[in-house]
């Protein structure tokens, strides 16, 4: 696989950002990254502002055609797609989570969670802790078919334990690699891969 299909791709999940970023996912060095950034923004296919990249329209839909190449291989192993099914199950249950992180029920209704009751939020974060316990072990299967996607697998462990020891924004932030943000890329990483469009 091409490196600059990589960075492209690193640039479809993260969609605004700076080579850094965009490094660990892919799975390539910072500065070999930054070096392919400037080659796709020369060529037309990146748009960049402030240190910023941003896939352009042209080169989003060249890409989307290249995925069937590159992983048609894996997108015939029953044991990767056995995991991404089960992980799609899983997923169904995290939103169910979120939602509960972001609202509670107040007088029956469902309001805006201002994460003034600790209790409440523990409980959902002990949640997420049990729900992770087993989304693991799917991540593990994962990255047996394809070892970039453990960068999912650490930083998750990473925003949880952050999460669980007391730095709440760790759970739903989206300005940070929080846990949903990188099980939100992760989803759209594995969509990619396997050839699917995200249902909401």
């Amino acid at each position: 696989m091409s490196p600059m299909h990589l960075v492209l791709h690193g640039l479809a999940i993260k969609k605004h950002a700076g080579p850094d970023e965009i490094a660990g996912l892919i799975g390539l060095a910072p500065e070999d990254t930054a070096r392919y950034l400037l080659t796709a923004t020369a060529g037309g296919r990146a748009v960049e502002a402030n240190g910023k990249y941003l896939l352009s329209p042209l080169a989003r839909v060249a890409l989307e055609s290249d995925y069937s190449r590159h992983y048609g291989e894996l997108r015939e192993n029953a044991d990767f797609f056995a995991a991404y099914e089960a992980f799609e199950r899983i997923n169904v249950q995290l939103k169910a989570l979120i939602t509960d992180w972001q609202t509670m029920e107040v007088g029956g209704e469902r309001v805006a969670n201002d994460h003034g009751n600790a209790e409440y939020d523990a409980k959902l974060i002990d949640r997420l802790g049990d729900m992770h316990e087993r989304a693991d072990a799917i991540l593990k299967r994962l990255a047996a078919g394809l070892p970039r996607l453990d960068y999912y697998r650490r930083h998750l462990l990473a925003a949880l334990e952050r999460a669980e020891d007391g730095a709440i924004e760790w759970v739903s932030d989206a300005k940070i690699e929080s846990y949903h943000t990188l099980w939100f890329e992760l989803h759209e990483d594995l969509l990619r891969i396997v050839g699917r469009t995200r249902v909401e």
